[in-house]
């Protein structure tokens, strides 16, 4: 039986205060044990290194951002992205920046590489503070405490993707 791969993803600028969520929660779960089928990589502001690990095929895709939506600073939000309003982002207009990150323009650039996107899901955080313009090191109180409770939902979402793909398995696919 063989299990799903399952890439776990940070995202953002760790000179830009809160913008470094991602960052930090793939930092601190690197420093777990995963099984070999589970790969943690802070991207920072690397699209084009996301984008040929998107390439890779993985089974799931857990992107961990500072997501602004307007609610409480911290509080942690479950998005799955619709890929299929991708194709815009995929034109040839859409140029990702080497030394930037939107996510949506990476899995666009993706699809249109010809990848196969299965299973994308992000795990964001409303952020307080990206800092003033000359920018800012370290986390916001609120999204420093949000840091744990996105590591226990993203354990969670490895381990049940994990036992439901060996329930399919058993079950004859």
């Amino acid at each position: 039986m063989t299990q799903p791969t399952i890439l776990v993803a940070g995202i953002g600028n760790i000179f830009l205060g809160d913008d470094a969520f991602g960052c930090e929660v793939t930092r601190r779960l690197s420093q777990r044990r995963w099984p070999e089928n589970v790969r943690v990589v802070d991207f920072g502001i690397r699209g084009f290194d996301l984008a040929y690990a998107l390439l890779d095929g993985p089974d799931m895709t857990i992107l961990v951002d500072a997501t602004p939506r307007g609610e409480e600073p911290g509080t942690v939000y479950t998005i799955e992205p619709d890929v299929s309003e991708l194709e815009s982002v995929g034109t040839p207009e859409a140029v990702v920046v080497t030394h930037g990150m939107n996510p949506m323009k990476v899995l666009g650039m993706v699809k249109s590489m010809g990848g196969n996107l299965k299973g994308i899901l992000l795990i964001g955080c409303e952020p307080e503070t990206f800092g003033p313009e000359e920018g800012q090191m370290g986390l916001s109180a609120p999204v420093e405490e949000a840091v744990g409770r996105a590591m226990t939902l993203i354990e969670s979402l490895v381990t049940d993707a994990c036992k439901e793909h060996a329930f399919t398995d058993k079950g004859g696919n």
